[in-house]
């Protein structure tokens, strides 16, 4: 089936693995569903947590189960906008997206339609920036380990991760073929949905400089995006981004090096598995991402969604695998590796282990017992 698979045109693989993947997250989320036994004390640590649904019948397990955390929060903007101060934490474009699609649907639905459709454009995305470097077979392998990262299954939750990574490969995309006004377009939407996003500014510019040509001129205007958000907040007297991390987060900004820091103290005193393997994943992000065959405008791109996640100390690598997405060249060089270095049966154990890795990061999602 692989084989028939890798043959296929990159829309109909990304649209195969989208609904695969949503059917499947979507039954091992209901078939966790009576296992779950979350404390209370675990579940009102969110702020939001007064009228959860009760969880019990097919509706919670299809639906209500995936109301966890950050989830929360993008439906409250959806309803009601920033109508509290941590809400500014959380970037526009996402529930913005959950309002259009809830007129025909309900929010829950719509947050989850809409988390899904861009997680097909995504993996289209990742395809095509593949193509050039890739075969066909290494391509599938790429996608593959994708789709079984640790954190992978959040590109199905109610957040708003898939929705960015899809605007940020998409823009490389289009800047990559000329197409300037859809290149920044994109751009400035992904600055508008995760912090993450304005980075793609960087390869934009790079790629821009190199073309010499008027119409590239139009990427400047790709940080618009966070900078309009960061604008309107000041405007209405909200608290900034960075002090809502710090009020309400526990997480303040600090050189990358401080966090690394904090990090090896807290594996040798702690012991700390999680913070162990976190670690070992950007490291091996980071080293895919500077391999001698990336583009320099991917090796920018990707030490700087690094150094991103490293600012902050208070909550060391708090979300670092999920972070870690948005660096595509080290996904597409791990694609490389696999398809040229490992085996058959190796591959089969490398995508083994990394889908159990993100099945109990799942599960611990679910149980309210790790935040993403």
């Amino acid at each position: 089936m692989l084989r028939k698979l890798e043959s296929r045109p990159p829309s109909q693989i990304a649209v195969f693995l989208a609904i695969s993947l949503r059917l499947f997250y979507s039954l091992v989320a209901a078939a966790l569903t009576p296992f779950l036994r979350p404390a209370p004390s675990l579940i009102h640590s969110n702020a939001l947590t007064e009228n959860l649904p009760a969880p019990a019948g097919w509706h919670y397990a299809l639906l209500g189960i995936w109301q966890r955390f950050d989830t929360l929060w993008y439906l409250r903007i959806a309803e009601r906008g920033y109508d509290l101060p941590m809400a500014v934490i959380f970037y526009p474009l996402y529930p913005f997206a959950i309002r259009i699609a809830s007129w025909l649907m309900p929010p829950v639905v719509a947050a989850l339609v809409v988390s899904t459709v861009a997680a097909f454009f995504f993996f289209w995305g990742l395809l095509r920036l593949a193509q050039p470097d890739l075969t066909q077979p290494e391509q599938l392998r790429m996608l593959l380990l994708m789709s079984v990262w640790p954190t992978s299954f959040v590109l199905f939750a109610g957040y708003a991760d898939a929705l960015n990574l899809a605007l940020i490969v998409w823009s490389v995309i289009f800047a990559r073929e000329q197409r300037w006004w859809p290149a920044t377009s994109c751009g400035i939407l992904a600055g508008l949905c995760r912090p993450s996003g304005v980075l793609v500014a960087i390869p934009l510019s790079v790629i821009a400089l190199r073309n010499r040509r008027a119409p590239a001129l139009a990427v400047i205007l790709s940080p618009l995006g966070l900078l309009s958000y960061w604008g309107w907040l000041r405007w209405t007297g909200r608290p900034s981004v960075v002090d809502a991390y710090r009020v309400y987060q526990g997480a303040t900004l600090a050189p990358p090096w401080a966090s690394v820091g904090e990090v090896l103290r807290l594996i040798a005193s702690q012991h700390d598995v999680l913070l162990a393997i976190k670690l070992a994943l950007v490291i091996l992000v980071t080293a895919l991402s500077l391999h001698r065959e990336v583009r320099p405008e991917d090796k920018l791109f990707a030490c700087a969604v690094i150094v991103q996640l490293l600012m902050y100390t208070g909550r060391p690598l708090l979300g670092a695998a999920r972070y870690l997405m948005p660096a595509y060249p080290g996904f597409i060089m791990l694609g490389r590796y696999a398809g040229q270095r490992l085996s058959r049966k190796q591959f089969v154990f490398y995508f083994c282990a990394s889908g159990f890795l993100n099945l109990a990061w799942m599960r611990a999602f679910l149980g309210w017992s790790l935040v993403l």
